[in-house]
């Protein structure tokens, strides 16, 4: 690195660094937790939006006016209701999840 470049990086001399905590596989623990969180989350979020195109599925409604374009753009507002859900704590699975996953990893919940 040229002396400009290094000169132009900015370091927060008052912010000590931190050591990077790595676990057995030499992965960041932070990322790899983040990740795991980020999995589940999304792992009930397609859980809750395949029970709730289920749900949905025998019931006839006309939410928005009925016809073709309220049923092909029904799958994505049952996505959306579900992803909300999952985002406010959905059914408990994410948190199961991410437990079972950490222990695969070797880390503590």
């Amino acid at each position: 690195m040229s002396d400009i470049a290094s000169a132009a990086i900015p370091i927060d001399v008052l912010k000590p660094l931190q050591p990077q905590v790595t676990n057995a596989s030499g992965r960041n623990e932070a990322d790899t937790r983040a990740k795991i969180g980020k999995t589940a989350s999304d792992f009930e979020a397609q859980f809750l939006s395949v029970m709730l195109g289920q749900m949905f599925d025998g019931v006839e409604t006309t939410t928005f006016g009925g016809g073709a374009g309220e049923a092909a753009f029904k799958s994505f507002m049952t996505d959306a209701m579900a992803r909300s859900m999952a985002k406010h704590g959905g059914v408990g699975l994410s948190k199961s999840l991410t437990a079972e996953m950490l222990k695969m990893q070797g880390l503590h919940a």
